[in-house]
Parts: C-alpha cells; sequence; structure tokens
C-alpha cells in the first residue's frame, strides 16, 4: 500500500478523484479501468457497489506498487473503514465528519477525507485531522463558498464534489480547491457501455485542471 503523504500527493498532484457507482463489480472494475486509461491516478469506489469490497481489493492488487491510488467512499463508520482497509484502499471517503473513522485511519495512517458543508463542519474536520475535506454536496455550496471559505482559512484542504463538470472544474480550482471528486459528470457514458468515452472525458477534465491551476498561478 502506498505510504500517507504519496496518496494525498497523488490526489493533489492529478487534482481529480474519480467516483465510481456501478450496479454490480463488473461495471465499476470496467469505469475504473477506463479513468485509469484516461489518465486518472485515483479512484474512489463507493460502498454504494454492491461487492465494493472485492473491486477494492481486485483492483489494489492489479495496481499495486503502481502510481494509481485505489480508494474506498461512502463509508459510514468504522466497521466498514476497516473492511476498507483490509480490502487494500489507499484512503476512505465519507460524506460526513465520523471522529470514529478520522481515529481509525490516522491510527494506520491512511488519508481521511470526511464531508463538509459549512465552515463550522470544515474547521471540525480539521480538528479531528481529515487530510482533505470534501466539500459536499458541492451543487449545494457552491463555488462562491470554496473562494469565500479560503479567506478565514487559507490552510483549508478542499475537494469540492458533487456538481463538478467540464465547464465549471476550472472555476472550482480557481476558487481554491486542492482537487475536485467527480462522479456521473465523468462516468455518465458507461451506462451506455462507452467505456471510450470516459477515458477521454478523464483526459479531457484533467487537461482543463491543468490549465486552471496554470492561469493561477500567473
Amino acid at each position: 500500500m502506498m505510504q500517507k503523504e504519496t496518496v494525498i500527493s497523488t490526489i493533489k498532484n492529478s487534482g481529480l478523484l474519480a467516483i465510481v457507482r456501478a450496479p454490480d463489480p463488473d461495471q465499476a472494475a470496467a469505469i475504473a479501468e477506463a479513468c485509469i486509461e484516461g489518465g486518472i491516478t485515483a479512484v474512489e469506489i463507493t460502498f454504494s457497489v454492491p461487492g465494493a469490497a472485492e473491486s477494492i481489493q481486485s483492483l489494489s492488487k492489479k495496481y499495486g506498487g503502481s502510481k494509481i491510488a485505489i480508494g474506498a467512499g461512502t463509508v459510514l463508520d468504522p466497521q466498514t473503514a476497516r473492511i476498507a482497509l483490509l480490502s487494500g484502499a489507499s484512503y476512505i471517503v465519507s460524506p460526513c465528519l465520523n471522529r470514529a473513522t478520522i481515529e481509525l485511519c490516522n491510527r494506520y495512517r491512511v488519508p481521511c477525507m470526511p464531508g463538509a458543508m459549512t465552515v463550522k463542519e470544515v474547521v471540525e474536520c480539521m480538528e479531528a485531522g481529515a487530510d482533505i475535506i470534501k466539500i459536499f454536496p458541492g451543487e449545494v455550496a457552491g463555488i462562491a463558498f470554496v473562494k469565500a471559505l479560503k479567506g478565514p482559512l487559507p490552510q483549508a484542504q478542499v475537494m469540492p464534489t458533487g456538481g463538478v463538470d467540464l465547464d465549471n472544474v476550472a472555476d472550482w480550482i480557481k476558487a481554491g480547491a486542492v482537487a475536485v471528486g467527480v462522479g456521473g459528470n465523468l462516468t455518465s457514458a458507461a451506462r451506455g457501455g462507452d467505456f471510450s468515452a470516459v477515458a477521454r472525458t478523464a483526459a479531457a477534465f484533467l487537461e482543463r485542471i491543468r490549465s486552471a491551476r496554470t492561469h493561477r498561478s500567473e
């Protein structure tokens, strides 16, 4: 398994975390492979996928020792987090803060990314030891929230998830996000079996993130 610092760097350097939701493990694996083909180096298998632990285990074995970080999402409690870690997950993502989950992850030096939607929740996540804070749902919080948040909390490492698409991903990055989490707006073509379109969309997201970062630093 990757070292904690390496996983965090992988996610931040890429700027894109692919969120995989699917009706079965086979499709989840196919979506993950398409995302990786498109250049994504961080893939999250959500525990809403039937057989999620098996999918994580399979992908973790395949990409173990590589630069691809396979993680678990929709993790609501430390029991599920422990299953994910034993299956080889390199990081844990949650829709909300669960302190016991963060304690477990910190005990084993695994990155944990809980969800938050208010300034108070962001601060609580930071105090609890979160590595990156998932701003969720992003379409509700909004780009303006991230920009405003970075004023009093420039040290907050945030990753908006939900509502991020090709048209606005650059705006999220320019607002101060260290990365973005994207699900349906990245993987929707998989419903029709067009996995090559998923790979192309992944590449397009990565290019727009790179461009946004270049312009932000000018």
